[in-house]
């Protein structure tokens, strides 16, 4: 793709990068089969080659509108796209950067703008979300079924485990996990110190940043990552920790990607670097378990259908670890058609963009329900905050399942 960038972004850092990105493309149009809204809309726009032709037009110095900007704000960012294309295109990043510059060009509605306000603060910080969802869950029967739906029901925190391993690693608390399922973390922790791991929580680490950053809050959302790095820095320096494990994918694609979106920090830019270096799923995290898993399980779930979201089997690259170690303790697992599409729920999106959401979750429940399974499990609380509110199967965090088996 020949491309001719505007003198304000030509020179710049994310303008060389946006660059060569647009050139990498040969517009195949290979991505539009698997694009979840192009699916739903067959709009040109509404697919990855056709946003790729607005950023380009806008990073060219065209004219830019509220148009534009209601097709970018429709994608999902679940980066199938970036699976299904032979060239190797970072739509991903070319999606960042086209939003930015958009968002500083078009001014949003007041409504819209203090809506957005309201999600970046009350989902970003966990102590707001805890507060507002407790609330929301004790007046769960005067609320409307639209507003039930996005609130959880309570769950357990679960028992943390007190023993000292030698083997200890990093767990990532995050922004809405605590608040809507605590006891996924926790699973995570009696697990692994059956297996001989420690799980310690850094108390100064927070939101991964990725809620602010694809909202467009770019800077905001670096000094989250700044803020997380400083809190994890002492235990990686000392080498008390073998890795730093991540229970929402949601987290864990952005926490892998703080070297390169702190590149030009020079403060921060190594330790980033390190930081990446050393995330791990806890998909990654236990295959190395899995014959002691065969030998521990004393019992086993019936069938179960695993959605895997889109942060790990496109955003990182990962496939098949999760229902491998399922496999491993006795479990059923199976996937669902077209299992490799969004569920609709992509972080605020089914929030900002409730229509649409809905549809591709109830999709992606008839292909899950059509599998016959008992129990739905995934590897993000997002996605099965989202599945949960369209059944009355039980969705739940992979790990539970585990732990389950183990006690």
């Amino acid at each position: 793709m020949q491309t001719n960038l505007a003198d304000f972004i030509k020179h710049t850092r994310e303008g060389e990068e946006a660059d060569a990105i647009l050139r990498a493309c040969v517009h195949c149009g290979f991505c539009t089969a698997t694009c979840p809204t192009y699916q739903l809309l067959g709009d040109e726009l509404d697919g990855p080659r056709g946003r790729i032709y607005l950023i380009k037009q806008v990073l060219e110095g065209e004219p830019v509108t509220a148009k534009t900007q209601l097709h970018l704000d429709r994608c999902l960012t679940c980066r199938n796209c970036e699976t299904t294309c032979p060239s190797g295109v970072k739509y991903g990043r070319l999606l960042d950067i086209g939003r930015k510059v958009v968002e500083e060009r078009v001014q949003r509605p007041l409504v819209e703008r203090l809506k957005r306000k309201v999600l970046v603060e009350g989902l970003a910080r966990k102590s707001v979300l805890k507060t507002a969802l407790r609330a929301g869950q004790v007046f769960r029967p005067l609320l409307s079924p639209a507003m039930q739906d996005k609130v959880p029901r309570q769950q357990p925190a679960g028992v943390w485990p007190t023993r000292e391993h030698a083997r200890k690693m990093l767990v990532l608390e995050g922004c809405a996990q605590p608040a809507m399922a605590p006891n996924i973390n926790a699973a995570a922790a009696r697990v692994l110190d059956a297996l001989g791991v420690q799980l310690i929580v850094a108390p100064k680490a927070g939101c991964c940043g990725a809620l602010r950053h694809h909202m467009n809050q770019q800077e905001a959302a670096l000094d989250d990552m700044r803020r997380n790095i400083d809190a994890w820095w002492p235990y990686v320096q000392s080498g008390a920790v073998e890795a730093i494990v991540m229970t929402a994918s949601g987290c864990g694609v952005t926490v892998k990607e703080y070297g390169h979106l702190l590149a030009h920090d020079p403060a921060y830019a190594d330790k980033a670097q390190r930081i990446s270096a050393l995330t791990r799923d806890l998909s990654e995290i236990m295959p190395q378990f899995e014959p002691e898993l065969a030998r521990r399980a004393k019992t086993a779930a019936g069938r179960v259908a695993y959605h895997p979201p889109c942060t790990l089997q496109h955003g990182q690259q990962i496939r098949g670890k999760a229902e491998g170690v399922l496999r491993a303790v006795g479990v059923d697992v199976v996937l669902c058609a077209d299992s490799h599409l969004c569920c609709g729920s992509a972080g605020s999106y089914s929030l900002l963009q409730p229509e649409l959401s809905l549809q591709l979750r109830d999709r992606k429940l008839a292909n899950l329900h059509y599998t016959g399974a008992d129990t739905i499990v995934s590897a993000n609380v997002g996605c099965s905050a989202h599945l949960q509110s369209g059944t009355d199967k039980p969705v739940i965090h992979w790990i539970e399942l585990i732990d389950h088996a183990l006690n």
